[in-house]
């Protein structure tokens, strides 16, 4: 679809805001008005119609999708979505630090222990790690626990954090960009480390390279739409 209007609005609706396109509702694909209690949100979105040049490039307006997923996908059964994120819990990334060689270990160790060390202290539970791909199964209080911060969250939270938890592979990261106790950039550092050491290693792969750029992209756009959550 090509662009077919001149002016982009923000407008109060209530405790809402909702995005206009030459005074007509932006909808959803599921035809629901992209209504949003968050003003930055609702701001940030308007900005990315706003840049729209020649036809609509989905991939450049990430906030208007995680915000789409949010209102159609999400809401309408949120416990159910919530429990499909909480399951990572049960074979996080971090869990897993490969067995060799030195250099991956050392890497992994720098970044995965401070994560685990403050999913400890933030849940008050522990973790079982193992080396290798052998599944090791948490403890049911481990994945009691972190299933219920994840069904805590809203709708809209829960669309930010899917991306995060299921491109790096690891809730406990995830969990820690939402409650901003890593840095985004950090975060994408720790659950790519493994395909970054690999490239480092083995040199430069145009198609590696291409696919972990476009997965960091969508990555760190989940967690400013998390951001703007205010």
């Amino acid at each position: 679809m090509k662009r077919f209007w001149k002016e982009v609005s923000v407008e109060p609706e209530g405790d809402s805001w909702i995005i206009r396109l030459d005074g007509r509702p932006v909808r959803t694909p599921g035809k629901a008005s992209l209504t949003l209690r968050f003003q930055p949100l609702a701001q940030a979105i308007a900005e990315e119609w706003r840049n729209v040049e020649g036809e609509i490039d989905p991939r450049a307006m990430p906030l208007t999708g995680l915000a789409n997923a949010a209102i159609d996908h999400v809401t309408p059964d949120r416990a159910a979505f919530a429990q499909g994120l909480a399951r990572y819990a049960e074979a996080d990334l971090i869990c897993y630090p490969a067995e060799g060689p030195p250099g991956l270990v050392e890497r992994e160790a720098e970044q995965w222990d401070a994560l685990l060390g403050w999913a400890r202290r933030r849940y008050d539970l522990d973790f079982v790690t193992t080396s290798g791909l052998i599944h090791v199964a948490q403890s049911p209080a481990t994945v009691e626990r972190l299933a219920h911060a994840v069904a805590a969250l809203d709708a809209f939270r829960l669309a930010g954090l899917s991306p995060l938890v299921t491109i790096g592979g690891s809730l406990i990261a995830a969990l820690a960009v939402l409650q901003r106790a890593i840095s985004p950039d950090d975060a994408w550092d720790a659950v790519s480390v493994d395909e970054r050491w690999q490239l480092d290693q083995w040199g430069a792969d145009a198609e590696a390279e291409t696919a972990l750029d476009n997965r960091r992209r969508d990555f760190l756009a989940a967690a400013h739409f998390l951001e703007l959550l205010n």
